[in-house]
């Protein structure tokens, strides 16, 4: 099979029915293989009927229904795993994104050898201030931590080859991220493409402004636990000797301070009269604690179930 298109949607209903004849139109024209996977993420409205009445009149279509909303991650993971395509394409639910780019995308992988081909709305149709600003501010920040440079990481309108969805666990909110868990995963071919951005035609968005809040504390723990998550100690260890040698450091200070006073018979106030010596006591305490926080973690990670999991690429 050529193509999987997954479709994560909550309450796009009015859209389905436009989506599915649309894609279909795209695949015919190309004589593509396909199959369409459109996940409902627990909708209240009509979705799940729709969803089953456009399957009955075409059979690429499959459906995967969520006793309740468990967020777009959620989705994704599931049609990963069902996906059959050689070239995985995910794309949003309220025709926003344009089927149109199937054909660019697929080539970009199938003949450009790309891993992971990202769409890049450079032309936004959303609210400038709500939407447009905080997400440029959203990517720049993206794009610093984790070294991809793409300007739109966020943009549902993707394409992947099939053994990088085969190789990746979104989980929590990361679908924002899955270009990096694929780098993380040693699938390193990432680029964007332009593509055509729409207004959305029906009903309102399902994500708030907390999204970006968030999105950019979701990118901190995905950047922790890539770079730490095998070798806590790294992390701990060298923060607790950091902190143990600043208190340990104040101390000896505070200390040969007072006694060289002492000496010349000059004023000098008890140690345990300053308040730097509270400073630095903290921080050689702070010290040990983060220490011992390494030393626990090392412990979680080596007995943890995935410590020797590695994406291997071939073998003979």
């Amino acid at each position: 099979m050529d193509i999987s298109v997954i479709i994560p949607l909550y309450n796009e209903s009015e859209s389905l029915p436009e989506l599915a004849a649309w894609i279909a139109k795209v695949m015919d024209e190309n004589h593509y293989s396909y199959e369409m996977l459109m996940v409902d993420d627990g909708s209240t409205d009509d979705s799940w009927s729709v969803i089953k009445d456009l399957s009955a009149g075409n059979p690429a279509i499959h459906g995967i229904s969520f006793r309740r909303n468990y967020g777009k991650s959620a989705a994704l993971y599931h049609g990963f795993a069902a996906a059959q395509g050689d070239v995985v394409i995910t794309m949003d639910a309220d025709l926003q994104d344009s089927p149109d780019e199937i054909p660019f995308l697929y080539r970009k992988v199938t003949e450009e050898g790309y891993d992971v081909v990202s769409g890049w709305k450079q032309h936004r149709k959303d609210n400038v201030v709500t939407k447009n600003i905080p997400s440029k501010i959203y990517n720049a920040t993206a794009r610093r931590i984790t070294g991809i440079k793409l300007h739109d990481m966020n943009c549902g309108l993707k394409a992947y080859r099939q053994e990088v969805v085969k190789n990746i666990e979104v989980y929590g909110e990361m679908h924002r991220y899955i270009p990096y868990l694929a780098k993380n995963a040693g699938f390193g071919r990432i680029t964007e493409m332009p593509v055509h951005h729409q207004k959305r035609k029906y009903g309102k968005s399902k994500f708030g402004m907390n999204r970006f809040v968030n999105g950019f504390l979701d990118l901190l723990s995905l950047w922790f636990l890539s770079t730490f998550g095998k070798k806590p100690m790294h992390f701990f260890g060298y923060s607790g000797i950091f902190m143990f040698l600043v208190g340990f450091v104040m101390t000896v200070w505070i200390i040969a301070a007072k006694l060289i006073r002492q000496a010349h018979g000059t004023y000098f106030r008890a140690v345990t009269d300053q308040p730097l010596f509270y400073l630095a006591l903290l921080a050689v305490v702070l010290g040990v604690m983060l220490f011992l926080a390494g030393f626990v973690g090392e412990l979680i990670a080596r007995s943890g179930s995935d410590r020797n999991h590695y994406n291997i690429r071939e073998t003979f």
